[in-house]
């Protein structure tokens, strides 16, 4: 079983700059596919982004503002999320699965999640 655990959200204005982490346990770090999916209020959960040992993938609406860097030694995936908007406020999570995913930003693809951490957006 993996656990995951999120850290790092908060308030901030638009135009500034977060960088969450999830830390993973309990599984063979470099097999595993992580992402970061988000939920805002009275909205779906969507993905972010997500990382494997082949590839990064991410939203239209993270392309050039969000990167999702990996530690392999402590086990950690960031979500770097930079020129913030107030449309960015939500719950945001970590997921993971063993392997590849067929679609990286599905939340179908996954079984492994944080408890997730608020990230808002408002001047």
């Amino acid at each position: 079983q993996v656990r995951l655990e999120e850290s790092g959200g908060g308030s901030v204005q638009p135009g500034g700059s977060l960088r969450l982490s999830c830390v993973a346990s309990g599984f063979i770090y470099s097999s595993l596919t992580m992402a970061w999916f988000r939920q805002a209020p009275g909205k779906e959960r969507e993905g972010v982004a997500s990382i494997n040992s082949i590839e990064t993938t991410y939203a239209d609406s993270a392309k050039g503002r969000f990167t999702i860097p990996k530690d392999n030694a402590e086990n950690i995936v960031y979500l770097q999320m930079n020129n913030l908007e107030v449309d960015d406020t939500a719950i945001y999570s970590c997921a993971a699965r063993h392997g590849t995913a067929i679609d990286p930003l599905d939340e179908e693809d996954y079984n492994n999640w944080g408890q997730g951490t608020q990230v808002t957006v408002s001047s």
